[in-house]
């Protein structure tokens, strides 16, 4: 299979229209570029793949308010990733 190197408008485009899979592969490179701004903004559009990527990076920093405000914006595991480290036993108890 060929390794295709698809522009961002492409993309754009294609999802614009309603392809998931081109949303998701926007949302790869947004997280491989580090463009948290982009992951958000495709989440709002629906992108549960973005969800994940922000879920995966808030989970690893202990970010609980960004957990939150994804899960409010419709990723689920978001909010279980969430209650999760809420229930974790402190350290020194």
């Amino acid at each position: 299979m060929a390794n295709m190197n698809v522009d961002r408008d492409t993309l754009r485009g294609l999802a614009d229209e309603g392809n998931e899979t081109a949303l998701d592969r926007l949302a790869e490179l947004a997280d491989a570029a580090g463009d948290l701004g982009e992951l958000s903004e495709l989440l709002d559009e629906g992108s549960m793949h973005a969800g994940f990527l922000l879920t995966r990076r808030a989970a690893a920093t202990g970010d609980l308010r960004e957990l939150q405000r994804i899960a409010d914006a419709g990723y689920e595991e978001a909010g279980n990733e969430l209650d999760r480290l809420l229930k974790a036993p402190v350290e020194g108890r």
